[in-house]
């Protein structure tokens, strides 16, 4: 399938206008999954467009991509691994590594059983009532989604705490106020050599020391794939060490030890119906055909909207308070597995890839950023996740879902100068003219009936299958990060030059250094 005969069928399909395109797509297509059903109707696509869509997952080869995941073959070629983040939650025994891989998080549940019931207590014998956990990217995003979207489940003996920040401030805010002689620390880095976590680590070590002494070890447990490393920095016997699997990326690594702190605050049905409902959105995307197939399917539209309709971002909306964080959690996921421009084979990829991932809390973000989306002069396709996070009040979870599909109208079909006119009369020109919206804004609708833990892991499920198939389209590595990489080098070039012991190579960066030294 050529770019030029993608990029002809993206013109025609945007000549048509959306409400028109939609209306011909009502009640055909939406699909379903997992408890979700997701409603494409409201997008530049015709069926023509459609088809050369499909046409192209069988030319990039999408099925055979996801038998390569599910067959943990090599799908990460920049560090020669599979990518075995699917076999955390897998409900079956599986083969060779990925069972050792599942198992992983089988010993993290049992663990974390015991740490909730007292059998693993702090040194002086009593229960933990607190959790600090320290991690950073996708050490600290996936089980902060979690631990905030299902905190009613919480333990009122147990208080769960975050950190990540290199501020220091921001271990003094989740230090404050506890006890360290019945709180434990929980370190999570798949290396163990993570600047900021190491640096939180080490503050919170001495928080530890001046108050339990030597027994500070026994406040400490640790979710690494570098055992050796933090052996070496426990310096002690007597502390906790979990495995987070090599095979296992940072992001992708929300069903893994490194969710211990909400493995063992949270209520214990919540981890499990978690990683149940996103090993049934598995077990869909694995033997789907590719037409109905909800992630090949959101792939497919990601490189249309992206690469063939040119549009530079997307928008996430939660309509759920439960999913108030979730487009933090995507950010990363889909913005720093995708956003490249070269292939592992050096060579360019697509000529657009991966689009900006933005968003918020519905209706929140009514009141904020809405107005930009409806009249802007940006076009943004715009995701909604309809899932009450609770049906307690018939009136209010009417309410939720009744903004939600008037906003995906509005954004669709818009209001013109006739009908402004028409509804209200009285009003001057050069003030109805400002009442206009353009509308042709394609949107999205997944619903779920309530976002329980169950729907959160398939759904979560759904954006990582997503994002690496929307991978495999680009011609990109989904599970290496380089970008990454240089901002950590340049980082310890540059601290010799902020104490004054050098002078930087970069002249703004030397004026910059003098400034904020100050």
């Amino acid at each position: 399938m050529t770019t030029e005969k993608l990029n002809a069928l993206a013109v025609a399909a945007r000549s048509n206008p959306l409400r028109s395109v939609a209306a011909e797509r009502a009640g055909k297509a939406a699909l379903q999954a997992a408890g979700w059903t997701v409603d494409l109707s409201r997008h530049y696509l015709d069926e023509a467009a459609d088809a050369a869509l499909l046409e192209l997952a069988s030319e990039r080869a999408l099925s055979e991509a996801i038998s390569r995941l599910f067959s943990a073959e090599i799908v990460n070629p920049s560090e020669n691994r599979a990518a075995l983040h699917w076999a955390l939650r897998s409900q079956t025994p599986q083969i060779g590594l990925a069972e050792t891989v599942r198992v992983t998080t089988e010993v993290a549940l049992k663990v974390a059983g015991r740490l909730a019931n007292g059998e693993i207590t702090a040194s002086s014998g009593a229960s933990f009532e607190a959790i600090v956990h320290i991690g950073i990217g996708g050490s600290d995003f996936g089980p902060r989604l979690v631990a905030d979207a299902f905190a009613d489940t919480q333990s009122r003996n147990m208080t769960v705490r975050f950190c990540a920040n290199l501020d220091p401030f921001d271990l003094e805010m989740a230090l404050d106020g506890l006890d360290p002689r019945t709180t434990l620390v929980i370190g999570i880095s798949k290396s163990f050599g993570t600047e900021e976590t190491l640096y939180n680590l080490t503050r919170a070590r001495d928080w530890l020391k001046a108050s339990v002494g030597e027994a500070w070890s026994k406040h400490m447990a640790l979710v690494t794939a570098n055992r050796t490393r933090a052996l070496d920095w426990l310096g002690a016997s007597d502390g906790l060490i979990l495995d987070l699997p090599e095979s296992v990326g940072g992001r992708f690594s929300i069903w893994s030890a490194g969710s211990l702190a909400c493995m063992t605050a949270l209520a214990p049905h919540v981890c499990k119906d978690f990683l149940e409902g996103a090993a049934e959105m598995d077990a869909h995307v694995q033997s789907t055909p590719l037409s109905d197939n909800l992630a090949v399917r959101l792939a497919l539209l990601d490189y249309w909207n992206a690469s063939c309709l040119g549009f530079g971002a997307r928008v996430v909306l939660g309509y759920s308070r439960r999913l108030r964080m979730l487009s933090t959690y995507l950010q990363q996921l889909e913005m720093e597995s995708n956003g490249k421009s070269i292939g592992p084979d050096g060579q360019p990829s697509a000529p657009v890839t991966a689009p900006l991932v933005w968003g918020g809390e519905g209706t929140i973000g009514q009141h904020s950023y809405h107005q930009w989306l409806h009249q802007g002069t940006h076009i943004m396709p715009t995701e909604f996740i309809v899932a009450p996070g609770s049906l307690t009040d018939p009136h209010g979870v009417l309410a939720l879902k009744a903004h939600a599909l008037a906003q995906a109208e509005v954004l669709a079909n818009g209001r013109s100068f006739e009908e402004v006119k028409s509804e209200e009369p009285d009003l001057e020109d050069h003030i109805a003219a400002q009442k206009v919206h353009a509308g042709g804004r394609p949107s999205t609708v997944l619903s779920a009936p309530t976002l329980t833990p169950h729907a959160l892991g398939a759904l979560i499920a759904l954006y990582e299958h997503r994002t690496y198939l929307a991978g495999v389209l680009w011609g990109v590595n989904s599970f290496d990060q380089w970008g990454v990489e240089r901002g950590k080098t340049m980082a310890a070039r540059l601290k010799p030059v902020l104490r004054g012991e050098s002078v930087a190579d970069d002249p703004v960066t030397g004026q910059l250094a003098k400034q904020v030294s100050r």
